[in-house]
């Protein structure tokens, strides 16, 4: 299992790898403090521009802020690699994009027909789209050709 995360060459180590020497965990250290902020945006837009346009329009507005901050932190903590910043900023955020649709499907449900607050909701969804960012960012984000 090990020889197959070396040969998927998900890019140069970040310093953060360097001292917890496994990409997942770093990953998730990193996936924490982001997951935390982007929440932090999401109850912040919801509780100013979601109270006049909506859960919605929170989700939308909260994306956008909490992708410009987890690319620097992953670009820079765990995978640091090099190249066209945004050719990797267009990579990250077609996965955040997938995450986002999935969480623009889930979050109505939850707050429709659930009756669940929306940022309950949004807490709730976070650990799927967790997990579709680490298999998204690590294998095609900040993917790179091996070297030769």
């Amino acid at each position: 299992m090990a020889d197959e995360q070396e040969t998927e060459d998900p890019g140069p180590a970040g310093p953060l790898l360097r001292l917890v020497s496994d990409r997942r965990v770093a990953f998730l250290i990193v996936g924490s403090i982001n997951t935390v902020v982007g929440f932090g945006w999401f109850v912040f837009f919801q509780l100013t521009v979601g109270q006049w346009w909506g859960y919605m329009v929170t989700l939308c507005f909260a994306h956008v802020a909490a992708v410009l901050c987890a690319f620097v932190l992953y670009r820079r903590f765990v995978f640091r690699v090099q190249g066209n910043v945004l050719v990797d900023l267009a990579r990250f955020e077609s996965v955040y994009l997938v995450a986002l649709a999935v969480n623009a499907v889930l979050l109505p449900l939850l707050v429709e027909i659930g009756g669940v607050e929306p940022i309950i909701g949004q807490a709730l969804i976070v650990f799927v789209t967790t997990i579709l960012s680490y298999v998204g960012h690590s294998r095609f984000s900040f993917r790179r050709a091996p070297q030769d």
